[in-house]
C-alpha cells in the first residue's frame, strides 16, 4: 500500500518547483490572404530550424464542421470559409492554452473533400514554439494575447488568386470555375473586411512571401533567442533544485533493496569488469525482477476474502487496477527482461529523452504511451541508472501531464546518486522510488552498455 507522505514532504513540495522547457511556449501567428504563402513561409522557418520541437499549426484544422444545408452550400461552392464565423476559435483557444501549461492536445483533422471534421484527432505533446498560421490567425483578441510574434504576409492579388487556382485544383480536387467563384463572392470582399485589417496589429509584414529571406531570417533568430533564454532558464531550475535538495534528508518513499549477502554477491558479479557478458544479464535480470516485485509492494492493493483449498476463509489482498510500465529509453530497456518475468502481460509505453551535447540539457525525443495510462492504478518507470535526476525529472512530469496521478507513479532504477534521488522527491513526493543502491553523484551509464554489448 503506499504512503501519504511526511509533514516534512509536504513542506518542501510548497517549496520546490519543477517546469520542463516545454511550458510556457512560445506562439508566433501567420496571417495573409489565401494564397499570399503563409504555409511556405512557416515551412521555411522550421526547415532552417531544423528542429524537432518546432511545429506548424494550421487554422484549417479548425473550421467548424458542417450541417447538411451548409454542406450542400459549400460543395456548390456558396458556404463563405473567409469568415470568422466558420473557424472554431474557441476550440483553438482551448488548445493553444493546453500547450501552454505543457498538456497533450488533441488537434482535429478536417476534411475538405467532406467538409467536416474527421473522427481521428493528432496528438500534440511538447512543443517549445508553436506557428500558428491562417487567413484570420491575428483576428480574434484572445488568441491575439498569446502570440509573442505576428506576421502579416502581404502579396500581389492575381498572385494569390494563381497561387489558390493550383492548390485547390492539385489538393482539393476543385474546378477552376468554383474557385473563382469562391474567390469573387467570399474570399476577396472577406480579405477587405477580415483580413488586410490585421496588418494593423502585426509585428513584421512580409511582401513577396517565402522569397523575402530578410523576414524569415528576423524571425529565426527570434525564434533561436527564445528556445536559448528557456534552455538557460531550464538549466537554472536544476540548478537552484540541487541546491534546495543538498539541504533535504531522503524522502521516506525512497527504498532500496535489502542488501543481503545474496544481494551483494550478484552486485559483486555485476561491478566486476572481468564478468562475462552472459554471466552480466544473467544476474541482472535476477537483480531486475527483485526490483520489479520491491516496485510492486508500492503498488495499491484491496482486501480480497478468498476460500482455501481446505475450505477456510484466507483475508488476502488482490491487485487495484491496472499495471504498467513506462521505458526510460534505453537504459530503462535492460530492466524488461526482469519486468516480464514478475509481469508476463505488462503493457509497455516508451520514453526517450537525451542530453544535449553541447549544453547537457535533458531534452524530450520522443514519448508514446499506452491511450489509457491515466487509469492505470500504478505505473512503474524504469531506468537503469539515475545521477543527476534530470532525465527522471522530465520523464516523470510527461507522465503527469498525460494525466498519470503523481502517487500512482514508481520510479525504479538499479543505481542513483543521491542528488538525483532529492531532486526527484522534493519536486514529486508523492511518487515512490525503488533502488539497489546508492552510487556518485556524476557517474557514466555503464549498465546499459555491458547489457547490450554496445
Amino acid at each position: 500500500m503506499t504512503s501519504t507522505p511526511t509533514l516534512q514532504n509536504k513542506a518542501i513540495v510548497s517549496k520546490a518547483h519543477y517546469a520542463p522547457p516545454w511550458v510556457d511556449l512560445s506562439i508566433i501567428g501567420i496571417a495573409g490572404s489565401s494564397g499570399s504563402g503563409k504555409s511556405s513561409i512557416a515551412r521555411s522557418i522550421v526547415n532552417q530550424l531544423n528542429l524537432p520541437w518546432v511545429v506548424i499549426l494550421s487554422m484549417d484544422s479548425y473550421y467548424n464542421s458542417l450541417d447538411p444545408e451548409s454542406s450542400k452550400k459549400a460543395f456548390n461552392n456558396e458556404f463563405d470559409f473567409d469568415s470568422p464565423e466558420a473557424i472554431d476559435f474557441d476550440a483553438l483557444l482551448q488548445t493553444l492554452k493546453d500547450l501552454k501549461a505543457g498538456k497533450r492536445a488533441e488537434i482535429p483533422m478536417y476534411s475538405f473533400a467532406k467538409h467536416s471534421r474527421l473522427d481521428t484527432t493528432t496528438s500534440l505533446y511538447s512543443p517549445h514554439v508553436i506557428i500558428l498560421e491562417g487567413i484570420l490567425a491575428l483576428h480574434d483578441q484572445r488568441v491575439l494575447d498569446m502570440l509573442d510574434m505576428r506576421i502579416f504576409c502581404d502579396e500581389d492579388a492575381d498572385v494569390c488568386l494563381s497561387r489558390r487556382i493550383v492548390r485547390d485544383v492539385n489538393e482539393r480536387g476543385r474546378d477552376v470555375n468554383g474557385i473563382i467563384k469562391q474567390w469573387l463572392t467570399f474570399v476577396k470582399p472577406n480579405f477587405v473586411k477580415y483580413v488586410d485589417p490585421q496588418r494593423k496589429v502585426a509585428d513584421i509584414i512580409v511582401p513577396r512571401g517565402v522569397q523575402n529571406k530578410v523576414a524569415i531570417a528576423t524571425v529565426v533568430q527570434y525564434i533561436q533567442q527564445k528556445l536559448l533564454e528557456k534552455s538557460q532558464q531550464h538549466q537554472a531550475n536544476l540548478t537552484q533544485l540541487q541546491r534546495e535538495a543538498t539541504t533535504q534528508t531522503l524522502s521516506d518513499r525512497v527504498l532500496f533493496l535489502q542488501q543481503t549477502p545474496q544481494m551483494r554477491g550478484m552486485n559483486t558479479i555485476i561491478h566486476d569488469t572481468a564478468t562475462t557478458s552472459g554471466d552480466f544479464i544473467f544476474y541482472f535480470d535476477r537483480l531486475a525482477a527483485l526490483l520489479t516485485e520491491l516496485a510492486l509492494n508500492n503498488a495499491r492493493f484491496a482486501e480480497n476474502l478468498v476460500e482455501t483449498p481446505q475450505g477456510n476463509k484466507y483475508k488476502g489482498l488482490k491487485g487495484e487496477g491496472l499495471v504498467s510500465a513506462v521505458v526510460l529509453e534505453r537504459g530503462g530497456a535492460a530492466l524488461l527482461t526482469g519486468l516480464q518475468r514478475v509481469i508476463p502481460d505488462c503493457r509497455l509505453s516508451h520514453i526517450l529523452i537525451e542530453s544535449n551535447v553541447r549544453t547537457g540539457e535533458p531534452e524530450l525525443r520522443y514519448q508514446k504511451l499506452t491511450t489509457s495510462i491515466s487509469t492505470h492504478s500504478t505505473v512503474l518507470l524504469l531506468d537503469a541508472q539515475m545521477s543527476s535526476g534530470g532525465s527522471a525529472l522530465m520523464a516523470v512530469q510527461v507522465l503527469l501531464d498525460h494525466g498519470v496521478p503523481e502517487d500512482r507513479i514508481v520510479f525504479a532504477t538499479y543505481s542513483a546518486g543521491r542528488m538525483g534521488l532529492q531532486r526527484l522527491t522534493v519536486c514529486f513526493p508523492q511518487i515512490s522510488v525503488v533502488v539497489c543502491h546508492l552510487v556518485e553523484d556524476v557517474e557514466e551509464r555503464w549498465i546499459e552498455k555491458r547489457y547490450f554489448r554496445c
